[in-house]
């Protein structure tokens, strides 16, 4: 089956500008899949031609394509054409059906890449719960890109234990109630500056996880990610805000546990003054970072 168009624009976050929505809007929703399931993917073309490969962002969990809000403009304005899925799930795709975790997403994401790529190698780039996917997910299937890139991903197995504690809020009764934990939330995981939580990421993180449909995930607290990188032949760098909460003091071991793990280990950049959501705390410095990873060859 070919990707089906379902709706001519994504639905686009309505605290931005009008600017920003407006280019948003102009992406185009795409679905693949069958009877076991279908995943959208939403994807955006540049003004001109170009001959780069797909760029394809895999979001973190509890997310959509839209934990990449801050990132695909400036991304399609440097010549990409940027495509951003909703993995497995979360978002508008159905959950996989073979499990409740990252290792039952791999099977349906290299068809769906199949299908929308056609063989053609991508640069891919992961973020969190989704660069640990992304990890896994070229050991099995190395083929599907030319080039990885992990942000503030898991299971490197550098922490001897969990880092932090979110609190619970599906048992509140009120909005106000369960924003308040959201942001509480967003304060203790995602954003370092807690003068950063506003109404934009208050709207993209309390959307997302009302979506989430795999609750019960528990791979990112293992070191999978850093067993399945000896699989992985293509070139690896990674991008972490300085401040990122999944390894606070461990940070600085990640380099070398990279270096250990991945056959073609191009680099680790650090992103001063940012949390775990490093492209939304720190898009520029984000952006520009992930541009010079991408053309390094």
């Amino acid at each position: 089956m070919n990707p089906i168009a379902v709706d001519p624009s994504p639905d686009v976050p309505f605290m931005l500008s009008i600017t920003e929505r407006s280019r948003l809007a102009a992406g185009r929703r795409l679905r693949t899949g069958g009877a076991q399931g279908h995943i959208v993917w939403h994807a955006w073309e540049p003004s001109a031609p170009t001959d780069a490969p797909p760029l394809v962002l895999f979001h973190g969990g509890s997310g959509s394509w839209t934990h990449w809000v801050r990132n695909i403009v400036p991304l399609v304005d440097s010549g990409r054409r940027v495509f951003a899925v909703d993995l497995p799930g979360f978002g508008d795709s159905d959950p996989p059906a073979g499990g409740s975790d990252a290792d039952a997403m791999l099977a349906p994401l290299a068809h769906s890449m199949a299908q929308l790529f056609a063989g053609q190698p991508v640069d891919l780039v992961g973020f969190s719960f989704g660069g640990m996917t992304a990890g896994m997910l070229l050991a099995d299937h190395p083929a599907l890109a030319r080039r990885l890139v992990l942000v503030g991903a898991p299971a490197m197995g550098v922490v001897p234990a969990r880092q932090f504690e979110l609190k619970g809020w599906r048992h509140l009764k009120t909005p106000q109630e369960q924003a308040e934990i959201h942001r509480h939330n967003l304060g203790v995981l995602m954003l370092h500056d807690h003068d950063l939580i506003d109404g934009l990421a208050l709207e993209v993180h309390i959307a997302n996880v009302q979506r989430d449909r795999l609750p019960r995930r528990r791979l990112a607290h293992t070191d999978i990610l850093a067993r399945s990188l000896p699989r992985v032949p293509c070139p690896v760098r990674a991008i972490y805000g300085a401040h990122d909460v999944l390894y606070r003091q461990y940070i600085h071991q990640l380099a070398q546990r990279f270096a250990e793990t991945a056959p073609d280990f191009r680099g680790m950049a650090l992103i001063e003054g940012a949390g775990h959501w490093v492209q939304f705390e720190a898009p520029e410095a984000f952006d520009a970072a992930l541009l010079r990873a991408l053309s390094d060859d």
